[in-house]
């Protein structure tokens, strides 16, 4: 069942986050998954968000997601991000 990664992002050190950005498609390729949108401008249709980006990953299923996720590449890439921006990560099963 495919499963989604919902990703917020509040920038905290920009150069960071463009290292972590700069490597993250090498690493992703690897995990059969699909980025389905990333936007550093998404419309607020209700309530409030004080954010500066969402991502929406798609992969074929929670293992897969998981092994990216706990991939030691990845683990090292993502040292940047968590530098770069507080982030919020969300694991989604679809329907």
């Amino acid at each position: 069942m495919t499963v989604y990664v919902l990703a917020q992002l509040k920038f905290t050190d920009r150069p960071a986050y463009e290292r972590y950005r700069a490597r993250f498609g090498d690493v992703f390729r690897k995990f059969e998954g699909q980025v389905l949108a990333a936007d550093e401008s998404p419309q607020v249709l209700e309530g409030r968000w004080s954010k500066d980006k969402v991502v929406l990953l798609a992969f074929p299923d929670e293992a897969a997601a998981r092994a990216f996720v706990d991939d030691p590449e990845y683990q090292e890439i993502s040292k940047d991000r968590h530098a770069g921006a507080e982030t919020v990560s969300l694991l989604v099963k679809g329907l």
